[in-house]
């Protein structure tokens, strides 16, 4: 398993004030080399964990145009233009924020066990780097990995973000859970979530409009899923994405309510010139960051209800990506879900989508930027429409449902806003749909909803140029090495509004508070509560619950 700290460090004895302090101090003039490279490899530097050097966690650090890119405990492929230094198992003391400029120490002895380390750094310190500039370079020289160790650099091409927990060598043969050939390579992974549901209150009205809530209390599995990524080895490595499900509802997973395995995601991944890359199989519409972003992944434990509402979990398709720029994405599919349908393919509904993503404003070191996006979607209707959700819970029956709505067509445009800025990130995401059904009164639709979500612990999630998407939480002192994990704190407000012409869905208001604590990238434990009102058929219905989730992902 590969562990990757992205955030601040804090040395476990109070001296960062004054780390910062002699940094500035042996702030000379930069190192010749470290100004022409873009890329700086540090190997073998320890951690001072908070207790006994027996705590320490060795790590390699790459360090990409200034920017701290990776900490890894694997190992790292020194290129020849890269900057590569070996610390020989040196101390490291300083910040270590993912996507920030580089800025530590590394000393040659232990300052826990001799404080006059850090009185005496002119002698001590045997490297230091301050915003991504190398200002002193006393450690040996870590020459360029072997040929034969130098796998082939294979980016993540695919419009979608990984799977759950993907490590950024996805494809190193090393891993226990991985294989290799020269035509095909692959890591199995695969995830469990297990919910813990219970309802606070329930109004007479909301037993009128929904039944009685405790009907829906207890344990049960939210999801399992498993299934292999990798690459089919051409010149231009292919990706390809096999998963299967079970105990999944048609609203997270797109299968039936049964404890069969059935196929989730079956995809193709080409890359094309021009950096364009073709998808092909059944895989996410490509519209929404919210959709887009792993279930695992995102601030509340479950989508907004208007993003399950008017959107389908995964379908059968093809989407051509690609980006214009640094900071700009677009991607376009057309999409039939015939194969796993009773109709043949000109009987079933098709759906055209576009998305475009535009990051306009963001800070030198990248931890400050700003995000929109805007969506497109048509549908023939071909079969009648039927948009509902549940209050944003999994264990819970539908509370906002529309009916079958015959129509000629229907079309959905998605507004997204998210700034985010270190471990504070907002965001919100706004559905209008139009249905041209003369019979129900062209009724039209919306919803949105305003998240806001702070890494207690300081993480920041990075943001995946490729797609326009935010990357997970990361977690930069684990459990299991002798950290307290990622802790981050929740809140969303989401309406949704089905009630139009002649249907009569209802609105939905639901205010979400969630607490997600990951012990380590592969384990979280998070809580979420809602407070929900119901109006629908003349009748305001109020409940509330919450759901406690443990997940756990193989990495």
């Amino acid at each position: 398993m590969t562990s990757v700290y992205t955030t601040q460090l804090s040395c476990s004895f109070r001296v960062v004030p004054l780390v910062i302090l002699l940094l500035a101090v042996l702030a000379v003039a930069p190192v010749a080399q470290a100004t022409d490279a873009e890329r700086i490899v540090v190997l073998n530097v320890r951690l001072a964990g908070r207790d006994a050097p027996k705590h320490d966690v060795p790590v390699n650090l790459l360090i990409v145009g200034g920017n701290l890119a990776v900490v890894t405990k694997d190992s790292l492929v020194i290129q020849s233009s890269d900057v590569g230094v070996d610390a020989s198992g040196g101390f490291l003391l300083g910040q270590l924020v993912l996507g920030a400029p580089a800025s530590f120490l590394i000393l040659d002895q232990d300052p826990r066990v001799d404080f006059d380390v850090l009185l005496d750094t002119g002698a001590h310190a045997r490297f230091a780097i301050r915003e991504g500039v190398i200002v002193k370079n006393e450690l040996g020289e870590a020459p360029p990995s072997p040929p034969e160790d130098r796998p082939r650099a294979r980016a993540w091409r695919a419009y979608t973000p990984p799977p759950m927990a993907v490590p950024i060598r996805y494809y190193d043969s090393r891993k226990w859970n991985t294989f290799s050939t020269k035509p095909i390579s692959g890591l199995f992974t695969g995830a469990l979530m297990l919910d813990r549901q219970d309802w606070l209150s329930q109004d007479t009205e909301s037993r009128e409009q929904v039944g009685d809530l405790e009907d829906f209390e207890g344990g049960r599995i939210r999801g399992f899923r498993g299934g292999v990524v990798g690459t089919l080895n051409f010149k231009r490595p292919w990706l390809y994405t096999v998963f299967v499900a079970t105990n999944a509802f048609d609203r997270g997973f797109n299968v039936r309510e049964d404890d069969e395995f059935q196929f989730v995601d079956y995809r193709l991944d080409i890359p094309l010139p021009a950096n364009l890359t073709f998808t092909v199989g059944k895989f996410r519409e490509t519209l929404s960051m919210e959709r887009l972003t792993a279930l695992s992944f995102l601030p509340m434990q479950e989508r907004a209800a208007a993003n399950d509402a008017f959107l389908p979990a995964r379908t059968h398709g093809l989407a051509l990506s690609g980006t214009g720029g640094e900071w700009f994405t677009w991607a376009v599919g057309a999409f039939n879900n015939w194969i796993d349908g009773d109709e043949s393919f000109s009987d079933t509904t098709s759906n055209y989508t576009g998305r475009l993503t535009w990051v306009p404003a963001v800070s030198k070191d990248e931890s400050n930027l700003l995000h929109l996006g805007l969506g497109l979607r048509h549908s023939d209707a071909k079969q009648p429409l039927r948009y509902r959700t549940r209050p944003e819970f999994f264990n819970a029956p539908l509370f906002a449902d529309s009916g079958a709505i015959s129509a000629e067509d229907a079309q959905t445009w998605i507004l997204e806003a998210y700034w985010r800025k270190g471990p504070f990130l907002l965001g919100s995401e706004y559905f209008g749909v139009g249905v041209d059904a003369a019979e129900s009164g062209d009724p039209e639709f919306s919803g949105y909803s305003f998240t806001g979500a702070w890494a207690v612990t300081g993480e920041m999630r990075g943001y995946r140029k490729r797609s326009g998407v935010f990357n997970p939480l990361p977690v930069s002192r684990p459990v299991n090495r002798g950290g307290w994990g990622a802790l981050e704190l929740a809140a969303r407000y989401s309406r949704l509004d089905l009630t139009d012409g002649t249907v009569e869905g209802g609105e939905l208001d639901i205010l979400s508070l969630g607490v997600n604590w990951w012990l380590t990238p592969i384990s979280q434990f998070s809580v979420n509560y809602r407070d929900i009102s119901l109006d629908r058929l003349g009748i305001v219905g109020h409940s509330s619950g919450f759901n406690v989730r443990l997940q756990l992902i193989l990495n």
